[in-house]
């Protein structure tokens, strides 16, 4: 950088009639050279969110933890002072947009998109400063002014959408549940044949009766497990594996689905088991068999067919699997349900389960 100025090498672009351009910035200059605004703002005169402080730790331990393969999108920024872009010149040519962008020094720098990512680089570079020279891009603009700025950041927002959870399980390969989740789907030939692997719901013309978010979610029950965790043991695989393995050979529907005997369509109109609430209330149950001494699940789950699952046993439903006949996977409703089977199977409830099924007994 010269005195007086920042320098920059960078790419000259055009959108809707406007010139930006795009640049990398080391790590280690990002906390000094864009500033938040005061949270004491009102939210009229800020042209970003308030920082969610609490997000901050969580990207900065991605950032240490993957340091061999992080990755950040740009960040984008207005600059409130003219600047100078300086065409390179090659073998005597101009290169039109190719060269180096100078900002004045007392050019104020203002965060479109990116704050969480700035804050967090921050508090990566406290725990290892060596970070400092590798780079991110930065998309810079002319800043126009506050309602231009505002404009900025709800179009920038506007669009973006999160993937699924499903999607988001399928590409995590440095979540081990995840990685878990996608082997158990690929080794079991119901849930082979059965289960959408990007979507979160199911349509009702689909041919699937799973979603790979509720085999996730009912392994993470079954495993007793948080998500985020670094590892799992392979005597938990196996668990899993055999677990899941047992109780769609035990599911006589779900076996017809799979050889194409009945239509998803019917079951899902038809039954509570080909539900979402049904894989997370499964893997409940089987943490509480395979801490129950003496139990064998492979023997127990031969009475799974015996259960009436039909939706039209309001009887024994209604209020717990369903609301006005459509199915709930509120906690209470999985509670609720689990708790169905637990006594099915005569295993003790614990004392929020307890709770809630007296509640529930008293309002029946």
């Amino acid at each position: 950088m010269s005195i007086g100025e920042y320098s920059f090498s960078a790419i000259k672009g055009r959108q809707a009639g406007r010139e930006f351009y795009v640049s990398m910035c080391p790590l280690k200059i990002v906390p000094r050279l864009f500033l938040f605004q005061a949270d004491e703002l009102p939210p009229e005169l800020r042209c970003q969110r308030v920082l969610n402080k609490a997000r901050v730790p969580e990207i900065s331990r991605y950032i240490i933890s993957n340091r061999e393969n992080y990755i950040f999108s740009a960040i984008t920024a207005s600059i409130d002072r003219q600047v100078i872009f300086e065409k390179l010149v090659v073998d005597g040519k101009e290169l039109d947009d190719v060269g180096r962008l100078r900002i004045p020094l007392d050019a104020r720098f203002i965060l479109n998109d990116g704050q969480h990512r700035r804050a967090a680089i921050e508090e990566a570079l406290k725990e290892q400063p060596d970070l400092g020279d590798e780079t991110i891009s930065v998309v810079f603009f002319i800043d126009k002014g506050l309602k231009n700025s505002q404009q900025m950041f709800a179009d920038l927002n506007k669009h973006a959408i999160r993937p699924s959870r499903s999607t988001g399980i399928l590409f995590d390969h440095r979540d081990p549940l995840s990685s878990l989740a996608c082997e158990i789907v690929e080794r079991i030939p119901v849930f082979r044949n059965l289960t959408e692997m990007e979507k979160t719901s199911i349509s009702n013309r689909s041919t699937k009766l799973f979603t790979l978010s509720a085999i996730y979610q009912g392994t993470l029950s079954l495993l007793r497990k948080t998500e985020k965790l670094k590892a799992i043991a392979d005597a938990e695989m196996k668990v899993a594996f055999d677990y899941w393995k047992c109780v769609t050979e035990n599911m006589r529907d779900w076996q017809l689905a799979a050889k194409k005997g009945i239509s998803t369509h019917e079951l899902r109109l038809d039954y509570v088991h080909a539900h979402a609430l049904a894989l997370h209330v499964f893997g409940r149950l089987g943490a509480a068999l395979l801490s129950a001494p003496g139990r064998n699940y492979q023997v127990d789950f031969k009475r799974l067919n015996d259960i009436d699952w039909a939706r039209k046993n309001s009887a024994l439903w209604e209020g717990r699997a369903m609301h006005n006949g459509k199915i709930s996977k509120s906690h209470t409703c999985v509670t609720l349900t689990t708790n169905y089977l637990k006594n099915y199977f005569d295993l003790p409830l614990s004392p929020e389960e307890r709770q809630i099924e007296e509640t529930f007994l008293r309002k029946a």
